[in-house]
């Protein structure tokens, strides 16, 4: 081991875990297992695997402490590191002509501004990578660690225009990286997505990738297709238009034509719409067979769906227990509660209907539809993750909005308080002068928060 490496700060430990069981503690430093130097969070699952592992801690004085441990195969020691990655993250190299980061305004908490095009949070978090960065080295290792799936923003599998898309004369030499890792001897499964650029990936473009994309089953699992984001912050980036209804029905044919080839021919449907197209298209959200079990539900791939089954089966279950149940039917009966629910452009007429649909079934349920348009990022910008603080109170103070006021999850940093521009739920409440109920992206939660049911004993 080199002398400089100070090892892995311990950031805690579970409680009941081998870890807690052998003494290792908070401020505890990671210096080696198996008497091998760790370099990031898959060196040390890949060497933790084992049923008998030596580990080496430092104790905060400097104490060395080797620990023979045995235990289960694939049993996690219970270590919790201060970084989860136990590495700096990779940034991106590319300057694509579609990225949202460029298009944001200055002045924003410096996080922000991050842009991740790490292999390895593809596997831990989902995030989708361009492989440009990626060195021979950093894709056998992914091979001999078995990191699946992995997530690749592909674009365009036309070498030339991904340089041009990327801005990144390696681009297109990166696509063999993808190629060697859909070898099916390595048993890697990949994900793909192509963020479609009007007049630059689309069309003839968009069949080529596609075309070429479907050769790469069964390691490549799917492909989803999302619609660039284009805020008001775009001067002198490179000049892109969104998609109208013709072009956006164009888009969902081609994707409609590859679902129909794949499910005839192995039982799914690989290429996947996100729920703008059509919503932009002006067309009817697919049935759930059409979603594969909703492999690229966070890539906003049947997002909508889901929602709306969810809130149906639930509305159904709620209207069958009151039918049986006397006391939840004279707790509905005597129920007076008046919402205000938040929500983008798109999203919004089916939060319309299914509200419309909840007060049609209880008279004392009143609810107000509140279409945000998006002023921060400009009206562009449609989808509810990207709403601000300062556009909901400046759209929202003083109207009438009830007893309280529900916005979404997604609205909300991963694990935060505050939205996208700082601004945190208490202050949303302070300004407004009301209550704040924060709703996950799902049907059932919806309807148990608009009736209040688990809160007054009540379970569907």
């Amino acid at each position: 081991m080199e002398n400089n490496f100070k090892g892995h700060f311990i950031r805690d430990v579970r409680p009941g875990s081998i870890a807690e069981e052998v003494g290792i503690e908070p401020m505890d430093r990671l210096i080696a297992i198996n008497d091998q130097e760790i370099k990031d969070i898959f060196d040390y699952q890949y060497l933790t695997e084992s049923s008998e592992v030596n580990v080496l801690i430092e104790k905060p004085d400097g104490e060395p402490w080797l620990l023979e441990i045995e235990k289960d195969d694939d049993e996690d020691l219970g270590i919790i590191f201060d970084n989860g990655l136990m590495d700096d993250y990779k940034s991106c190299h590319n300057k694509c002509i579609f990225c949202f980061i460029d298009q944001m305004p200055k002045g924003m908490r410096e996080t922000l501004y991050f842009k991740d095009d790490d292999s390895r949070l593809s596997f831990l978090q989902g995030n989708y990578v361009t492989l440009t960065n990626m060195s021979d080295a950093d894709v056998d290792r992914i091979i001999r660690y078995h990191l699946s799936p992995i997530n690749v923003s592909i674009q365009t599998t036309n070498p030339e225009l991904r340089c041009k898309m990327l801005n990144n004369r390696f681009a297109g030499i990166a696509l063999e990286k993808f190629k060697k890792l859909c070898d099916p001897q390595y048993g890697i499964e990949l994900n793909a997505q192509i963020v479609l650029c009007k007049g630059i990936n689309d069309g003839a473009e968009l069949h080529r990738s596609l075309s070429d994309l479907y050769s790469y089953r069964p390691s490549l699992k799917s492909v989803s297709i999302v619609p660039v984001g284009l805020s008001k912050f775009r001067e002198g980036l490179f000049p892109l238009e969104p998609f109208g209804m013709e072009e956006a029905r164009k888009v969902v044919e081609e994707i409609t034509y590859w679902q129909e080839k794949s499910f005839e021919e192995t039982g799914d449907h690989f290429i996947h719409a996100s729920d703008e197209w059509f919503m932009i298209a002006g067309l009817p959200i697919p049935p759930a067979s059409l979603y594969d079990g909703y492999g690229q539900l966070e890539n906003g791939v049947g997002m909508v769906r889901l929602l709306l089954d969810d809130f149906h089966e639930s509305l159904d279950a709620l209207k069958k227990a009151a039918a049986s149940d006397q006391k939840l039917f004279d707790y509905l009966k005597n129920f007076k509660y008046t919402y205000t629910v938040v929500s983008g452009k798109l999203i919004h007429p089916y939060i319309v209907d299914m509200m419309d649909e909840a007060m049609a079934f209880c008279s004392g349920l009143k609810v107000n539809c509140a279409e945000i348009i998006n002023h921060f990022f400009g009206e562009g910008i449609t989808v509810t993750g990207l709403l601000t603080g300062q556009d909901i109170i400046g759209q929202l103070e003083g109207r009438e909005l009830g007893d309280k006021l529900l916005l979404p999850q997604n609205i909300l940093r991963a694990g935060e308080n505050y939205l996208l521009d700082d601004i945190t739920v208490p202050q949303i409440e302070e300004k407004l002068g009301i209550d704040i109920e924060i709703i996950r992206n799902e049907g059932d939660d919806l309807i148990d928060r608009l009736f209040r049911l688990s809160e007054n004993g009540f379970r569907l």
